[in-house]
């Protein structure tokens, strides 16, 4: 192991607790060399942005080789960079630079599967059944007299069938697609090699991972059936001991990872994407495994007050139990943008691939994701902001489907039509596409920008006061520089059917109005930072507005 990389960030080994973290969909974040895509050029011409917004660290969606069959969820290769975002030295430079800005850097591991180009893979497929290169994934013969029939009845994620027969007869999982065969973590070469992948990205300096599917990289060997006509949902619902979702094995395996990032002079951290039942969540949380843990009940709860405060609660204590933090999310590369689904009849996360878009009225959903952001900033633990929701942007669901590239559209036959909607290039400058989103004003970016988005850049969000931005900014440094929200102290108050009250430190209030007319604001409190505007005299608080107070 090497020395940590000397970098001007303070020494506080606790930041995660209660950091604000910046998703970077890097294929669409900024292109620094003007073909279309988003690279590590364009992230790094973009670092004071990210710093002037205010947060602590950014977490980077996989940016390794990869023929991107599912956006870089299909490594090829874990210590290098795919070469349309750059090299590993812009990735070194990358680091030090965030580091001198006060930015730490999370990447992404995606540990259950591979790229089926991955060089085990070709290994595996040339070599014979039963072989030790065969092992490092899961291979099976196949049922029937000649094999023809897969090893069981799964179902993979992006639809299909979960296993996919060789040249010589045996057939390989996939939980995912074709292209992402999983790998076997009863294999101990397996185990190995991850954790010198960590410890090589760690050398670099940096900061942590995002364990991409944590729940799913242990199956049982037994490999039952489900007895499931489709897919089973991500947490394993109903199946108590279900043969590929968050089973006990998994926990070892996040031991030693633990070990390794605690071996460091300044400690690494894990935040693991895990779909799991919500009393499960601390098991994945105690102080020798992961660090924290993406907030899924927080994501897809409807805009409900009394569902919101049931999920607060319940992640607050369970979480508290194990002595981990937690963390809170609107928005990711995986879901509706929260603008689009706020504006809804239903505010919750409808199903996840739909095939057609649902009437929404944006103006409202705006008001209720202004609402709810202040709220999530508001909250003690850790939060997540993904790449343009500091913006406004919203959902784009009249994507042409010839430039439809999540494998969900191939392999649900063209019916569904997947994430990419989400996942749209992020408009900067400019009054037409790309909207300063490339250093060159003719390229097409790898999906197509709404016109409309003249009014959503960053720009045009800088020169409004009152803009989506400003008010990210506003909450991100009151969230920074207030003690009184920098600690963990929470407390729920009285408050009106249909609203939230709580104190946060020594006097700091928010309240969230999510019924239909004002409420009276508590008295002998006055505002710190309001989602939208207050009555005239300043004692009502409007529909759909949230509102830090500072007791008087």
């Amino acid at each position: 192991m090497t020395d940590q990389t000397p970098t001007a960030l303070p020494a506080d080994a606790d930041w995660w607790r209660r950091a604000a973290i910046y998703q970077v969909y890097i294929r669409s974040f900024a292109d620094g060399d003007g073909d279309g895509t988003g690279d590590i050029a364009g992230l790094r011409s973009r670092l004071q942005y990210l710093a002037h917004l205010g947060i602590d660290a950014i977490w980077i969606n996989p940016w390794y080789p990869s023929p991107l069959a599912d956006g870089g969820y299909d490594v090829s290769d874990y210590r290098d960079i795919h070469p349309a975002y750059g090299t590993l030295d812009e990735a070194k430079q990358l680091i030090t630079e965030a580091h001198a800005v006060g930015l730490r850097i999370i990447l992404d591991i995606v540990p259950n599967h591979t790229s089926d180009q991955h060089a085990w893979f070709q290994q595996a497929l040339a070599a014979s059944p039963g072989s030790p290169e065969r092992d490092r994934f899961i291979f099976r013969d196949g049922k029937g007299e000649d094999g023809s029939q897969p090893p069981n009845d799964w179902h993979a994620a992006f639809g299909g069938p979960t296993w996919t027969r060789t040249e010589d007869g045996q057939w390989y999982l996939h939980l995912f697609a074709p292209e992402q065969p999983d790998l076997n973590w009863d294999n101990q070469e397996v185990r190995a090699e991850f954790e010198s992948v960590l410890r090589f990205w760690f050398d670099l300096g940096v900061d942590g991972f995002r364990i991409d599917v944590a729940h799913g990289m242990v199956k049982d060997p037994a490999l039952p059936d489900l007895g499931l006509t489709e897919f089973s949902v991500l947490t394993g619902e109903g199946q108590p001991d279900h043969p590929h979702w968050d089973r006990d094995g998994l926990h070892d395996i996040f031991r030693s990872w633990r070990a390794i990032a605690d071996s460091y002079p300044d400690p690494r951290v894990f935040v693991a994407e895990a779909h799991v039942r919500p009393h499960r969540m601390p098991e994945y949380l105690r102080p020798d495994q992961l660090h924290t843990a993406f907030n899924f009940d927080f994501l897809k709860c409807p805009l409900d007050a009394g569902k919101l405060r049931e999920v607060i609660d319940r992640s607050i204590t369970s979480l508290a139990a194990v002595g981990a933090p937690a963390t809170w999310v609107l928005s990711n590369h995986d879901e509706t943008r929260h603008v689009t689904r706020y504006g809804r009849a239903d505010t919750g996360v409808q199903a996840l691939f739909r095939d057609r878009p649902i009437p929404t009225d944006l103006a409202l959903g705006t008001r209720r994701a202004r609402a709810a952001a202040l709220l999530m900033l508001s909250l003690p633990g850790g939060a997540y902001v993904y790449q343009g929701e500091e913006l406004g942007l919203y959902e784009v669901e009249d994507i042409p489907e010839e430039l439809l590239q999540d494998p969900i559209w191939e392999r649900s036959g063209h019916t569904l039509r997947g994430r990419d909607g989400c996942r749209v290039p992020l408009p900067w400058t400019g009054d037409t596409p790309p909207f300063g989103f490339s250093t060159s004003v003719l390229a097409t970016p790898w999906l197509p920008q709404p016109k409309d988005w003249k009014s959503y850049t960053a720009e045009a969000n800088q020169a409004d006061r009152t803009s989506m931005l400003q008010l990210y900014r506003s909450a991100l440094r009151l969230r920074r520089t207030n003690p009184n929200l920098r600690g963990e102290d929470f407390r729920w108050l009285d408050s009106p059917a249909d609203t939230l009250l709580f104190e946060r430190g020594n006097g700091v209030l928010c309240a969230v109005n999510l019924s239909a007319e004002p409420i009276l604001l508590p008295a002998g409190a006055g505002p710190l930072l309001a989602s939208g505007p207050l009555s005239e005299d300043g004692g009502l608080l409007p529909p759909d507005t949230t509102v830090l107070l500072q007791r008087n």
